[in-house]
């Protein structure tokens, strides 16, 4: 077996991935309650006593609300850099001083034995958000690779170099730029979304991915969709023209491009060691 992922939820109303290998299992955000995330899991065959570690990318309600409680059930570590710490301590209550671990952005992480099958590196760098300092992360399990960035304004050229080379991504695809235009939400909130430390467009999405995907990457899941400005089946429309615009499939192979929900998990994916 080798690493594998499944995106427990994605969405405004909460979000939640869950990374394994046959030494760790990791989430990265519990946006939902804590009740939910553990259905979820069972749902994909995993108990909350497995897990190893949460992972928080940055400090808003839909991905650490469930945080403290797992936290507390589980006895289970919590990493994140230092200015995130600094918004946190009140929101996830109660937690021993030694589970608040200070990952900060750029370092790497290590779980299991480094010569074991399932050796897990996760390496997190920063990202553009309207948070204390909001990071996606990398994953790595021997020569596979696993990226994820979702809640960003826009793709720097050093995001783009992190990702690179992955075999899969999780990618925001957050809203169909007419839609959100025309939309009920009063104008502020959506140039605060449309703005560089809001949320990626699906234009935007498909555009970054013409820079990012390559001949080993096998899967895209277009994530953190909004429920009232997009849907899955335009964001995928939308992602796959931009890709035909810029030259690809010419680049490598036809990527597949995957769904997300907001209330339920995707199955799992299976990173492919030789791809």
């Amino acid at each position: 077996m080798t690493m594998r992922f499944t995106v427990l939820a994605s969405g405004s109303t909460g979000n939640s991935l869950l990374v394994s290998t046959e030494q760790t299992k990791v989430l990265v955000d519990a946006g939902l309650s804590m009740k939910k995330i553990e259905q979820l899991m069972q749902e994909r065959g995993v108990q909350g006593k497995e897990l190893d570690a949460i992972l928080i990318t940055h400090e808003h309600s839909d991905h650490i609300k469930g945080v403290g409680a797992l936290a507390r059930k589980y006895d289970l570590p919590v990493y994140a850099n230092e200015k995130t710490w600094q918004t946190l301590n009140r929101q996830l209550g109660e937690l021993a001083e030694e589970k608040k671990v200070v990952f900060e952005t750029g370092e790497l992480l290590e779980f299991g034995e480094v010569d074991g099958e399932g050796f897990l590196q996760i390496e997190s760098y920063n990202i553009s958000h309207d948070a204390a300092e909001p990071v996606g992360y990398c994953f790595y399990d021997d020569d596979q690779k696993l990226g994820l960035a979702t809640d960003l304004g826009y793709v720097s050229s050093k995001v783009k170099e992190k990702l690179s080379d992955s075999n899969s991504l999780i990618l925001e695809s957050n809203h169909d730029v007419e839609m959100l235009r025309v939309g009920h939400y009063p104008w502020n909130i959506k140039r605060r979304i449309m703005g560089d430390t809001g949320h990626l467009s699906n234009d935007a999405a498909g555009s970054a991915l013409c820079d990012m995907i390559c001949e080993r990457t096998e899967s895209v899941y277009l994530a953190h969709l909004s429920r009232d400005h997009n849907m899955m089946d335009l964001a995928k429309l939308t992602v796959n023209n931009v890709l035909e615009d810029g030259g690809y499939p010419a680049k490598g192979r036809k990527v597949r491009l995957m769904d997300t929900y907001f209330d339920r998990a995707t199955t799992w994916e299976k990173l492919n060691r030789e791809s």
